[in-house]
């Protein structure tokens, strides 16, 4: 199973025929998609004029949203790599559990609820602002674009709540990502507002 950094080198290699390229882009995604894949690939598709469905599309298209990629995966990746170092010398000073920490993976760190909605912007810049917030107090709006206008989901079914996404919290009306509970400031602990 190839890795990203593979996957990358396939995009970048001339001898590759478009198809192949592009597939690589597509899995890629499969390693790193910050709005979760279909959302992110359609961000790279609106950024770099490249057709969704375009088995042949544009390599130095291809390239500028694998370099967009690229940028926004070592951001998260140095945000990663800090964060488990102070994990590592909170714990060595007795502190088991963090106040809050982002419960993102690589697969959607800034998950979008509708892959049209997306914030503004290169993701390598919507990651720094996420990181800058993660940084910080947990605060009243979106870490992402500010926005204080959230959208609370309908509450579940009794008995259902256990199985929804207990960490996701309200969508965002500015930019549309589902904003985690933890980056909120007294959030509620379930169900709409």
């Amino acid at each position: 199973m190839a890795g990203f950094r593979s996957l990358a080198y396939q995009v970048r290699d001339a001898r590759n025929d478009r198809a192949l390229r592009r597939h690589s882009l597509r899995r890629c995604l499969e390693r790193f998609a910050p709005y979760g894949h279909r959302a992110t690939w359609w961000h790279l598709c609106d950024r770099h004029g490249i057709a969704p469905e375009d088995r042949g599309a544009d390599p130095l298209r291809l390239v500028a949203a694998l370099e967009e990629l690229e940028d926004a995966r070592a951001v998260w990746l140095e945000y990663e790599r800090q964060f488990a170092e102070r994990r590592r010398r909170e714990k060595h000073h007795g502190l088991r559990r963090p106040e809050w920490a982002w419960g993102g993976s690589g697969d959607a760190v800034v998950r979008c609820a509708d892959p049209g909605v997306r914030p503004e912007g290169a993701l390598g810049e919507v990651l720094r602002r996420l990181v800058k917030a993660l940084e910080s107090e947990p605060g009243p709006g979106c870490p992402v674009c500010g926005e204080e206008e959230l959208r609370w989901p309908a509450v579940p079914a009794v008995g259902a709540w256990e199985q929804a996404w207990a960490w996701d919290g309200p969508l965002c009306a500015g930019c549309g990502i589902v904003v985690p509970r933890p980056a909120l400031a007294d959030a509620p602990t379930a169900g709409a507002a």
